[in-house]
């Protein structure tokens, strides 16, 4: 009978082993996926510093004040560019006014 009992016992603890590696494999996938989330959020947000290190460093100076200002001057004929062709009617279809 006691051989019995200590095969119960030893088929219990296994059980019990097996239950807790599975836990603990789960905790594990959890663990990875926080890691993988906390480490994309990290990488993004340093890709953005570094960008606007890089802008900062481009406009410093006589160079840069020259880019910045041929870079206004970009943006503000793109967006008039853009305008006249809304008025027009012959722009893209999310700029085009809605006429009924």
């Amino acid at each position: 009978m006691a051989t019995i009992i200590a095969a119960l016992t030893n088929f219990g603890q296994s059980l019990a082993a097996i239950g807790l590696s599975l836990l603990y494999s789960v905790l594990a996938v959890f663990q990875a996926a926080f890691a993988l989330v906390q480490s994309t959020i990290e990488s993004i947000l340093k890709l953005g510093q570094s960008i606007t290190t890089l802008v900062l460093e481009l406009f410093q100076g006589m160079f840069g004040f020259v880019f910045a200002n041929f870079a206004a001057v970009l943006v503000v004929g793109g967006v008039y560019y853009l305008y006249t062709l809304r008025q027009q009617g012959r722009g893209p279809k999310m700029l085009q006014k809605n006429r009924l």
